[in-house]
């Protein structure tokens, strides 16, 4: 049996800049076909790298994918799982998956590719000592070798200083000391030996960082730089034939990265970048990177005639009628075929066929009439064929992969009449369900685990699920593949693509992913299942560990219709003494067991994306006292806090601007600003003096961190009393906190805080700490990163009038959704210093 998976991870691991979401197709103008017909005749790679999404200059990246039309992959070490989310409440991997949708929705638009080491984005680090122990110094260096010898970049470009430790991220300092490192490893035959199954060695010729006057402190310091080692380009360029400038398309790019809140206007003009070489020879033409690269077809023995037969058709090229460049463009296909196996053939045979296609107008697809389906399961096929163009093209055969099933057909494409199939196809038994590849094995904090060589670095999971068409054009055979996707007509949106999924029979997934006990009573856990098709059927149990007990020991289940859902309920009680562990909920069905949750992620600006994770909740008995009941909430940019709160039995009201009078307020027992409220609640200004006599005649109201820039009401206006937010943070979740008043009542009542409530925390202990507060203020806590000095600005507490203003930067919105029991502990007390008797 034909292993497709192997053959078409084989395939992938060389891919284009051609990269398509399973949403709308591209359809090709002629502006941007011929664009494409001259990035043909160019065979030179750039690599960049850097750290994260968004850490990539657009601007460079499309200067050189659309102006010098190399071959231009961006590198992210990470795929940004660490960052804070401006769109939603997704953190963490969730969040990485969207950052990862809208890096290649930014190289949709500038014309680059897209890559990743499996390093995972743990937070803020202020050094490459701390970055490199946690990523791991040699998987991180293999995974850029790896992409070195992927990509044989002529120029690789690193975004960062790679002599900046200290200065800026240690994840963008060691991108760059990784990129040093690896730009002569990479030829090592010795260095990851197990990469070569896959690929060759390689030498690249130049390594620059993309230097600016922001490294030197000022535009007057860059000015007087050295700059002898330094390459100038002018990449606001404008395209005539698209009717845009470089710095246009830059700006569209950087507007995918949503996630942070990096929506860009654009500039038009002259806008220079500045390149200094670190390694290589230094070029003779200082505006020309690729100066004494041989960037043309005779790189290849016996590619020179495809680069003449190219040079015609650019020439030649009709913009009302490109199918007349198709025969020429037949013919040069032809010769790359015949071509020995290597990089440049795979490159160019894939970006060739892409502009036979679009001078074509030969529009393939293969849409599913549902948007999931099982293995083992029949799937309906609409599969649509049509020639827009008067050159004669034939459908020889269609081919459904990987089911192998194969229909021969020879129909003429006559020109516009399209070809309409329609095709019932049974999923293999053995097809993998569909979900982020580096998601699917348990990983460690510094990397995800990815055992395929051949996987690692891709930007997703490659879609096995396919339908091969064979055609003849213009007598010449002619193969392409399309992914099976998801087509319907939404009333509002007209069109609408969706990636086909591959999903398991049934689903389960508790109503909350923490449940965290304050006392002794039973909790209800509701679980629901889900049916991935028709006919389901099964018993559901919910494993817990030792100490807890649970009614009923299992509930059986039926669910007819596909995607039907069912809410089973269990009795879960606790251990009397304080205790962190999982339960997981666990279908079993035709003697197979099934305990992963699907999860949904639905933005306007990316595809679908479904994800399949392990399904279990923790539980959390906690040794907790708290004092009121009814918590106001004021959502901010995106947290799960509310949720957490009445985990331990307070009752949330979200509130929106209209709720945000005295009158409605003084029936909380604390007010409670989500995290970066101030950065994203427009009409902030107009409720925030209803908020300050709200405190004043007795209330309690805690401020959650902000960012101190993007702020939508003047800093002076956070707080009753002058407080000034700073970018301090304290990155090491498990470093030291110090009580400064450990008499405060916020440390002792009602529960008794001590060095072990701060045991356990994720990620970090808290950022943009104020620097600089009234005498009103009265610091709680102090914490540092090693070698820093103590920041004590984490927690904050002023009385004003009769009440309670609260100012914290710890990190309540990563620790009480993960059931970290001392932030529990702490934030219950911060809610109730309101009610403490007074003396």
């Amino acid at each position: 049996m034909i292993n497709w998976r192997h053959l078409l991870l084989l395939g992938l691991v060389i891919s284009t800049s051609f990269q398509l979401p399973a949403q709308a197709p591209r359809k090709w103008t002629s502006a941007e076909t011929y664009k494409a017909i001259q990035k043909l005749n160019f065979l030179g790679s750039a690599l960049y790298v850097a750290a994260h999404p968004d850490d990539e200059n657009q601007r460079l990246i499309s200067y050189l994918s659309n102006d010098v039309n190399a071959i231009t992959t961006y590198l992210a070490m990470t795929r940004g799982d660490g960052g804070q989310n401006e769109i939603g409440p997704e953190i963490e991997e969730l969040l990485g998956v969207i950052r990862t949708q809208e890096l290649l929705a930014a190289r949709r638009i500038d014309g680059g590719n897209q890559m990743f080491s499996r390093a995972n984005d743990f937070g803020y680090s202020k050094n490459p000592e701390e970055t490199l122990e946690i990523w791991g110094h040699d998987e991180a260096l293999s995974d850029v070798v790896w992409a070195i010898r992927k990509w044989r970049p002529d120029i690789i470009i690193n975004r960062f200083d790679h002599e900046s430790a200290g200065r800026t991220h240690g994840h963008h300092t060691t991108s760059a000391m990784l990129s040093y490192e690896a730009f002569e490893l990479a030829t090592d035959k010795n260095a990851f030996p197990e990469q070569l199954e896959y690929v060759d060695t390689w030498q690249p010729k130049r390594l620059f960082f993309n230097t600016s006057w922001w490294f030197y402190g000022s535009q007057e310091n860059f000015e007087k730089a050295d700059k002898s080692k330094m390459l100038s380009l002018d990449v606001g360029v404008y395209y005539p034939v698209l009717g845009k400038s470089n710095t246009e398309i830059a700006a569209a790019a950087r507007s995918m990265h949503k996630a942070q809140g990096f929506g860009d206007a654009g500039t038009r003009g002259s806008q220079m970048e500045y390149l200094q070489l670190l390694k290589g020879e230094m070029p003779a033409d200082k505006e020309n990177l690729f100066a004494g690269i041989n960037t043309t077809w005779s790189r290849i023995e016996g590619g020179a005639p495809i680069g003449k037969i190219l040079s015609e058709v650019e020439a030649s090229f009709q913009f009302t009628n490109p199918g007349a460049s198709v025969p020429q463009l037949m013919e040069a296909l032809t010769l790359i075929e015949a071509l020995p196996d290597g990089f440049w053939k795979k490159m160019k045979q894939q970006e060739i066929k892409e502009v036979i296609q679009a001078c074509l107008g030969l529009y393939l697809e293969a849409a599913a009439g549902e948007s999931s389906a099982t293995s083992g399961e029949a799937v309906e096929l609409n599969i649509e064929a049509i020639n827009r163009s008067r050159i004669p093209v034939r459908l020889q055969s269609v081919s459904i992969l990987p089911a192998g099933l194969d229909t021969t057909l020879s129909l003429a494409l006559d020109y516009n009449e399209g070809q309409k199939l329609f095709k019932t196809v049974t999923l293999p038994l053995d097809m993998e369900m569909t979900s982020p590849y580096w998601l699917k094995d348990p990983w460690e904090e510094g990397r995800y685990t990815v055992a395929d060589q051949r996987l690692r670095g891709l930007p997703e999971t490659p879609k096995a699920f396919r339908v091969q068409f064979d055609l003849m054009v213009a007598g010449r055979p002619f193969t392409l593949q399309k992914e099976v996707v998801y087509k319907y007509e939404d009333p509002v949106k007209g069109e609408v693509f969706q990636p086909f999924e591959i999903t398991p029979p049934v689903f389960v997934e508790t109503a909350e992913p923490v449940y965290v006990f304050g006392h002794d009573e039973p909790q209800t856990v509701e679980v629901v299942v889900k049916s991935g098709k028709a006919n389901v059927s099964g018993t559901l149990e919910l494993c817990h560990s030792a100490g807890w007990s649970v009614k009923p020991a299992s509930i059986d289940f039926e669910l007819n219709l596909k995607g039907e859902e069912k809410t089973l309920r269990f009795q879960l009680s606790p251990p009397r003494q304080q205790d962190e562990n999982f339960i997981v909920p666990l279908a079993k069905v035709e003697g197979q067991g099934y305990s992963r949750k699907l999860t949904r992620i639905d933005y306007n600006h990316i595809p679908v994306q479904t994800i399949l994770r392990d399904a279990s909740a923790k539980v959390a008995r906690v040794e907790l006292e708290k004092a009121g009941n009814d918590i106001g909430y004021i959502m901010g940019l995106g947290d799960e806090i509310p949720a957490s709160l009445e985990q331990i039995g307070y009752h949330v009201s979200l509130l929106k601007e209209g709720d945000i009078t005295l009158e409605n307020l003084q029936r909380f027992d604390a007010v409670i600003l989500g995290v970066r409220a101030y950065n994203g609640l427009e009409r902030a200004r107009f409720f925030q003096p209803a908020l300050f006599e709200y405190v004043k005649k007795g209330g309690t109201l805690i401020v959650q961190y902000n960012k101190n820039f993007g702020l939508t009401l003047p800093m002076e206006d956070l707080a009753p009393y002058p407080l000034k937010i700073s970018r301090d943070r304290v990155t090491v979740e498990n470093a030291p906190v110090r009580f400064l008043k450990p008499e405060h009542p916020i440390l002792n009542w009602p529960n008794k805080i001590t060095e072990s409530d701060f045991d356990g925390w994720i990620q970090e202990r808290g950022l943009y700490f104020p620097n600089e507060w009234a005498e009103q203020f009265e610091p709680i806590l102090s914490s540092n990163d090693p070698g820093e000095p103590p920041r004590d600005g984490g927690l904050l507490v002023a009385r004003y009038g009769e009440g309670y203003y609260i100012y914290t930067g710890y990190s309540w919105f990563r620790e009480l959704p993960a059931g970290v029991p001392g932030a529990f502990r702490l934030f219950a007390n911060m809610i109730s210093i309101g009610k403490k008797p007074r003396p």
